[in-house]
């Protein structure tokens, strides 16, 4: 199992349970309770967890969003299948929106050695994008950054979405379902994956499955929004249909 894998399985053992000592994870995991003992470190130092005496403990309270450090950690195989479905729906040449989260910024990652203009509305996107010389081109928006999220927000990022047009807004999502549609835990990043939808000719989009047949706080719009919804096999089979029978192209991976 490799390191990514393993903080993966802890981040959401600890999520899931609330807290769980270094012997339950080291017998979850296969791994030494030393080995155990350093990735809580390194978890915690990401704020992925707390660390307490004999193991670790969960810092997300019931309903909140959970923090992008965990969220890098969980289905990171799934969200890289899922971004190199999407990176595939986008030909050469097009200008791409691309919303903030971590599923979308493993889209970034292919994005940046392909000939396309890209607009990222998150730090983290931007810093991949303008890192290192490649073909595509980073268009840089302004908004204020969410803490700890990075997404940005506010303002300035929706007068820089009205500004232009792309062909392709990428979006993630914090909820969807056919009847209620997309959702968002906040509501400036409602209204930014609102304006990048409304900008764009077409809209993709981008989550696990996990995030399917939930609903959050804040309504971005309904399902019919969006062309095509790319996610994973443990997408839910009756909301798959629901969705498809409304409209959307379904792409499972």
């Amino acid at each position: 199992m490799s390191n990514a894998d393993r903080h993966g399985l802890i981040a959401k053992a600890v999520r899931d349970s609330g807290r769980a000592t270094v012997p339950e994870l080291a017998e979850l995991t296969g791994a030494s309770e030393m080995t155990i003992r350093r990735d809580l470190d390194t978890l915690a130092a990401q704020g992925v967890l707390e660390r307490v005496r004999g193991g670790a403990r969960t810092l997300l309270l019931r309903g909140e969003e959970p923090p992008f450090a965990l969220r890098a950690h969980e289905a990171l195989d799934a969200k890289r299948r899922i971004a190199a479905e999407v990176s595939a729906l986008i030909a050469d040449g097009e200008s791409v929106v691309l919303d903030s989260g971590t599923t979308c910024l493993e889209v970034a990652r292919l994005l940046r050695e392909r000939p396309v203009t890209v607009l990222p509305l998150s730090l983290q996107a931007i810093h991949l994008l303008g890192g290192t010389p490649g073909p595509a081109t980073l268009v840089v928006p302004g908004g204020q950054p969410r803490a700890a999220e990075g997404a940005l927000t506010g303002p300035l990022a929706l007068a820089s979405l009205a500004a232009l047009r792309f062909d392709t807004a990428v979006v993630g999502c914090c909820g969807l379902t056919a009847a209620d549609g997309l959702t968002a835990y906040d509501l400036d990043d409602a209204a930014v994956k609102q304006a990048s939808i409304a900008a764009a000719r077409r809209a993709i989009a981008a989550t696990d499955g996990g995030k399917l047949g939930r609903t959050a706080y804040a309504r971005v719009g309904p399902s019919t929004l969006l062309h095509t919804l790319v996610t994973d096999t443990t997408a839910p089979a009756d909301e798959i249909t629901a969705l498809e029978a409304a409209g959307t192209r379904v792409t499972r991976v």
